[in-house]
């Protein structure tokens, strides 16, 4: 059950996930499942390029085994290096990636993407090709992936390795960048959590005021009734006491 309703959780937009996680956090004590709720509560906000992959590895079944056929072929080659091979395969992850960005996006509905999310989604997908723990975190990642494994993936050509100092500090900036955006991503959490407590405290406050209200009326009405009751105590003592004078003088 915990799986399922991670899936839906990851599945909606990182501006819903806050309130759903609570949701579902919630429905899961009430139908006493602590271990349920715990995974629940424990869930992280995904970033904007982490959540459109999330959501097309939920929607789109195969695409964690055409990764990982690629994967494994792409492995094989530059095992075997294979510098024939591994130039057709690099067509095909291109053409691979291209097509899964596109339906990814499409997923999301998600128009015009800036550039930093085009690029670490790019980046995610190519480290899922290679890497089978990215793979397997498909549905529930909460940042981007950088992968930097067999060589430089998709790349046969070894004059690629002058360009290794420029990828790294590319790299660097992309981490950096991923490191920002998960760091708003818990402040924008921290943020909505803060903000339903206040809003909470203000219902709260609101009731008190207006029981307080209810209840400043109910007073002035009872001390009105006391002062008319307490007036006619007086006046019905004042009517013995001449009731009194009469019966002596009687």
């Amino acid at each position: 059950m915990a799986d399922e309703e991670l899936d839906d959780l990851y599945g909606v937009p990182p501006k819903e996930f806050t309130a759903e996680r609570a949701r579902l956090t919630a429905a899961a004590r009430k139908r006493g499942d602590d271990a349920a709720a715990e995974r629940i509560s424990a869930a992280t906000k995904p970033t904007t390029a982490a959540w459109i992959v999330n959501r097309l590895a939920l929607r789109r079944k195969d695409t964690r085994e055409r990764l990982a056929d690629l994967g494994e072929r792409l492995r094989a080659a530059h095992a075997a290096m294979d510098g024939a091979r591994i130039r057709d395969l690099s067509v095909e992850q291109h053409k691979l990636i291209d097509e899964l960005t596109r339906d990814a996006l499409r997923a999301a509905e998600v128009k015009q993407p800036s550039a930093s999310v085009r690029e670490d989604l790019t980046s995610t997908l190519q480290a899922a090709v290679a890497d089978p723990q990215v793979r397997a975190r498909l549905g529930r990642l909460t940042r981007p992936e950088q992968w930097s494994g067999f060589g430089a993936l998709g790349e046969a050509a070894p004059e690629s390795a002058p360009e290794k100092p420029h990828r790294g500090r590319v790299e660097k900036l992309r981490a950096a960048v991923a490191e920002a955006e998960r760091a708003k991503a818990e402040a924008d959490d921290r943020l909505s959590e803060r903000e339903a407590q206040r809003d909470e405290a203000r219902r709260r406050r609101d009731e008190a005021a207006r029981a307080l209200r209810a209840a400043e009326r109910e007073l002035g009405s009872a001390e009105h009734n006391y002062e008319r009751a307490e007036e006619a105590s007086r006046a019905a003592a004042d009517s013995l006491a001449e009731a009194k004078a009469r019966l002596k003088r009687a």
